[in-house]
């Protein structure tokens, strides 16, 4: 499937050259926006892509209706977010987001264009923060709270479950690593937006975000 590349400021999905650079052409008829700017660049030029194949906005936590006026269409517009998590290199996953009214043919060629590059593809519906971040922050911020309660130490805690569960990190040695301040402001982002208790950010977080804050702001001064 062809596609041609808008670029709308720095991306988190594609921070570096990639092989869905390499794949996009000038004259393809699909059109990706990728960058922070994204859905702000798609709505100076949707009318442009009426007839395109299909039409893909990056996202950050935030809905693709976002970014589409009307609640019927139009049909042929997804929104991506490749998965990455805090500092770390994004991973191979992108994460699809059809809303209920778009095209199956829209949505199977946006689905092509990633995976012709080497990306592996979940579609989800549009709800913030689309899977991952849905499943996983609640259970960062459940293990955040227990380590300040003192039921163990970091260590034991992040031993325990590699043991036990098998994962190959702990969560929170995962999240000193990728950047503790990056967890708190998905976490508030998604507590905005939903309301729900379990992603309030953990203390840790929130004062790791505030002491990256003033480090910021004494190295801008």
């Amino acid at each position: 499937m062809s596609y041609q590349i808008i670029q709308a400021e720095d991306s988190r999905s594609f921070p570096e050259a990639h092989a869905f650079f390499e794949k996009a052409s000038k004259e393809g008829t699909g059109v990706v926006y990728i960058g922070a700017d994204a859905g702000e660049a798609y709505q100076e030029a949707h009318e442009q892509h009426l007839a395109a194949s299909f039409v893909a906005i990056e996202l950050d936590n935030e809905c693709l209706g976002v970014h589409i006026a009307d609640d019927d269409g139009p049909s042929n517009v997804v929104g991506f977010a490749r998965f990455r998590l805090g500092d770390d290199a994004p991973t191979q996953l992108v994460e699809l987001v059809r809303m209920s009214y778009t095209s199956d043919a829209a949505l199977a060629a946006a689905k092509a264009a990633f995976e012709a590059a080497g990306l592996v593809v979940a579609v989800c519906n549009d709800f913030p923060g689309r899977i991952l971040n849905r499943l996983i922050r609640p259970y960062y911020n459940a293990a955040l709270r227990r380590l300040d309660e003192g039921l163990a130490s970091a260590n034991d805690m992040d031993m325990t479950l590699r043991l036990g569960l098998g994962y190959p990190e702990g969560p929170i040695a995962l999240l000193n690593r990728s950047g503790l301040h990056h967890h708190f402001e998905v976490t508030q982002d998604l507590y905005e937006q939903l309301g729900q208790e379990a992603y309030a950010p953990a203390r840790r977080a929130r004062n790791a975000w505030l002491k990256q804050f003033q480090e910021n702001d004494d190295a801008a001064s």
